[in-house]
């Protein structure tokens, strides 16, 4: 998809979003939809930080049940419900068993009531109803569990879902409703004048500058926020690390909950995979690139080989690591995993929106609530909100690239992520727009095999080609590095 640039120097946006993670990428489709003019920016790849290192899950957050949270639980619980509708493609139900074990911080009874809790949160429709499992019936499920001081366990359901592929399809809705996108754009700066924003844009390919005039800004940049010029935002930001590893190593059919203390792990079935995390530790590094440490692989293998003991799962079996920052909203207080997963929408400057906090699962509701705190400085009566009932993609569209599982590689597909998803680099396709870094064992020949199609596609010359390969296999031997350096 690409727009005429020739005059968007002296267009005046309605908006302009800054982040093209899933936040802005459904405030994007949803002001466009509402007949905005809108344009979008984002200094790397469109979700190429939080929102493509996520657990990939749709859930409501059982957990936060615990935390008193039944506000969060609600709105979550529904808006699965709602992605489910408009984007079945990237909407997989899947079952949770979640083990009880005697002494442990989860009894059985917190389980029971906490699920049926769920259930009712969901509004009765969650993707399947919850239940109750005797000992016997449980390990009948998960025969490789660990056995002593088991007491049975529950059942409930959430979904599963593909965290980069539902950003980059949010931002084709967008785009079919008229927004302008840029990957690899920089948002250097802005100043007030008038009614308006005059915002300067920096394109970090060619290092050329331009110029934005907006009436709105949103502020939609994650874990990058706080560092915009203008920004009142105040960010606490956590570490998340997932491990993946061949489902015959760890043979589960169903994602499992695995209790540590206070906190929950999961191990989630991923086609001929499973997904292992997350960690939920302080960060205070660097944002662009955060770490698995030998320490968070370790910890997340520990907990998996206590519940799994015939695993004996070790540093090798790992095929594959992502690791994603949480911008949660700031709070001195408490241990990192019970920090509200609520959003925050405030305008610290006239027209000037700082979104912050929240889930995958909510995005678009945030987006909707982002859009009424605007409205008055738009100057007009909007559109009603429809990104709840209008579908994210014709049903044609969605099927001819990846879903929840990578597509078998090719070509034309190629050419698709190159021409009409905006990838300009190797790793754009490897990592987001098809996952075959993370899901496939030939992942290297598959690089050399992509780095060749996309220079037809981009018309790359030997030397980029070359360059290309190069920075990919770079990242993956940065991926499986795992410094030493303890976590919190």
């Amino acid at each position: 998809m690409t727009h005429d640039t020739g005059n968007l120097a002296t267009e005046t946006f309605d908006v302009l979003v800054v982040g093209g993670g899933i936040v802005g990428a459904g405030i994007a489709r949803d002001a466009a939809m509402r007949g905005l003019l809108v344009r979008l920016v984002e200094q790397n790849d469109f979700a190429s930080g939080t929102s493509s290192r996520s657990s990939r899950l749709l859930h409501g957050g059982l957990r936060y049940l615990g935390q008193g949270d039944i506000a969060l639980v609600r709105e979550a619980s529904r808006e699965k419900q709602t992605i489910g509708c408009i984007a079945p493609h990237l909407c997989q139900p899947l079952p949770f068993l979640f083990p009880a074990y005697r002494g442990g911080a989860w009894p059985l009874w917190k389980l029971l009531l906490g699920v049926k809790t769920y259930d009712l949160l969901c509004g009765g429709r969650n993707f399947g109803p919850s239940e109750s499992l005797a000992r016997d019936e449980l390990l009948g499920r998960l025969p490789a569990l660990a056995t002593e001081g088991l007491r049975g366990g529950v059942r409930y359901f959430d979904a599963l879902t593909n965290d980069a592929r539902l950003v980059i399809d949010t931002l084709r809705a967008a785009a079919a409703q008229g927004a302008v996108l840029n990957n690899y754009t920089e948002f250097v700066g802005a100043d007030r004048r008038g009614d308006t924003w005059r915002a300067s844009l920096r394109d970090r390919r060619t290092g050329e500058t331009c110029e934005a005039s907006a009436r709105t800004i949103v502020n939609a940049a994650g874990p990058w926020s706080d560092s915009l010029p203008h920004s009142g935002t105040h960010l606490r930001l956590t570490k998340g690390v997932h491990l993946v590893v061949a489902r015959a190593r760890l043979p589960v059919d169903a994602a499992v909950v695995l209790a540590a203390g206070e906190r929950i792990l999961f191990a989630i079935p991923w086609g001929e995979r499973v997904i292992l995390g997350t960690t939920d530790t302080d960060y205070d590094g660097d944002v662009a690139a955060p770490r698995c440490t030998s320490a968070d692989r370790d910890y997340v293998l520990h907990v998996v080989n206590r519940y799994f003991p015939s695993a004996q799962l070790t540093p090798g079996d790992v095929r594959a690591v992502w690791t994603g920052l949480r911008p949660l909203v700031a709070d001195a207080d408490g241990k990192p995993s019970d920090i509200s997963r609520r959003h925050e929408i405030t305008e610290p400057q006239p027209g000037w929106f700082d979104v912050t906090g929240g889930k995958l699962t909510t995005y678009r509701l945030m987006a909707d609530e982002t859009l009424a705190r605007l409205t008055p400085r738009i100057g007009r009566t909007l559109r009603a909100c429809r990104t709840d009932i209008e579908p994210l993609l014709p049903p044609s569209s969605s099927a001819t690239v990846s879903g929840i599982l990578p597509s078998k590689p090719g070509g034309e597909l190629i050419a698709h992520y190159c021409q009409r998803e905006w990838a300009r680099h190797l790793d754009d396709v490897m990592l987001r727009r098809a996952g075959w870094h993370y899901y496939c064992d030939d992942r290297d020949a598959i690089a050399r095999q992509t780095a060749a199609w996309m220079a037809t596609a981009l018309d790359w010359s030997p030397a980029r080609q070359a360059e290309e390969l190069a920075n990919y296999e770079q990242l993956v031997a940065r991926e499986h590095e795992f410094p030493s350096e303890s976590s919190p």
